[in-house]
């Protein structure tokens, strides 16, 4: 796949890219009228006076290959009704042993946004740096996942706090979508209209995962939602020191083509604890605009009663 990338004009905002003509966000939310009227809709403004409130940006990229065309991307993160933003995201482009790769990835941290920022700022490296990512890059990925984690936990020695994060990431390269997910942010497709679930949510009452923990010698209990240990809400994550060997960040991987692939929604559980998949590919399989697209996702989660930061990345795929 070769990569030409075009950046639209945006300004930079807490190091995130910004569109500079965008002050804010006007969003639908439900009003509390009586029952017996329908409800009403009234505009609510998000703000970003805020820097970590809003951020949001993409670009567009031209592909060769068997599959000629264009990518487009864009994305947007907002910090919502959390008092803090833990959430981070990377999409970037480069290349690697002479092939252009796209990479994508949406970062959800808890306890802290260090270990999420972390990962913005190694993961992609650390595999793009991997000596055998081009040809067994399925291997490299799960390599590259295991030493960022070794990594951050040594840089996290000597320190009490015990944040983690989970991760989703998309890799394009060749003809191929490599996903690699880490906890319960999601990556979802869509073909011809329909929701492809590309990552499967690492939850402690799965049973695959339940049974993991318990032969590792940890328990999952009931405290609100199922938690590891009683405490922590996902089975896979990076960091968490104090629940090792219990949670992991092995990541599980699908291939999918590129053909046939009409866009990729990448993004954090703020999203998916209110939009269903079918949901999220219904809202934005007519906005053509990628970061439009992102925006919109994020406007429908907030709208719908999102308590989480909500972060969002659309890959869409036009062929020429």
């Amino acid at each position: 796949m070769g990569v030409k990338e075009m950046k639209r004009g945006n300004k930079k905002v807490n190091n995130k890219m910004v569109p500079a003509d965008t002050d804010c966000l006007e969003h639908a939310a439900a009003s509390t009228t009586a029952a017996a009227h329908p409800p009403a809709r009234q505009n609510v403004v998000i703000s970003y006076k805020d820097h970590d409130s809003l951020s949001s940006g993409g670009g567009i990229s031209i592909l060769s290959g068997s599959r000629n065309g264009k990518i487009s991307y864009g994305y947007s993160s907002f910090k919502g009704k959390r008092a803090s933003m833990e959430d981070f995201f990377e999409a970037k482009i480069s290349e690697v042993d002479g092939q252009m790769v796209a990479f994508f990835g949406v970062f959800d941290g808890h306890g802290g946004s260090q270990t999420a920022e972390y990962l913005r700022n190694n993961l992609f490296k650390n595999l793009s740096s991997h000596p055998d990512f081009i040809k067994d890059t399925k291997t490299a990925i799960v390599e590259a996942f295991k030493q960022t984690d070794i990594d951050y936990l040594n840089a996290e020695k000597g320190h009490q706090r015990d944040a983690g994060s989970t991760a989703s990431t998309a890799v394009l390269l060749g003809d191929r979508i490599l996903v690699a997910n880490v906890g319960d942010s999601r990556v979802v497709a869509s073909r011809a209209g329909l929701a492809v679930p590309l990552s499967i949510d690492h939850k402690p009452d799965r049973s695959d995962e339940r049974r993991r923990i318990e032969q590792a010698g940890g328990f999952v209990l009931w405290a609100g939602t199922w938690r590891v240990g009683g405490v922590l809400a996902v089975s896979r994550a990076f960091g968490d020191k104090f629940l090792r060997p219990y949670v992991v960040a092995e990541p599980e991987i699908q291939e999918e083509d590129i053909e046939g692939v009409d866009f990729l929604i990448v993004a954090s559980d703020g999203l998916w604890n209110v939009i269903s998949n079918n949901e999220a590919v219904s809202l934005v399989q007519n906005i053509t605009d990628a970061e439009a697209a992102s925006k919109a996702l994020i406007k429908e989660a907030y709208t719908r009663g999102s308590s989480d930061n909500i972060t969002c990345v659309v890959v869409r795929f036009d062929p020429s």
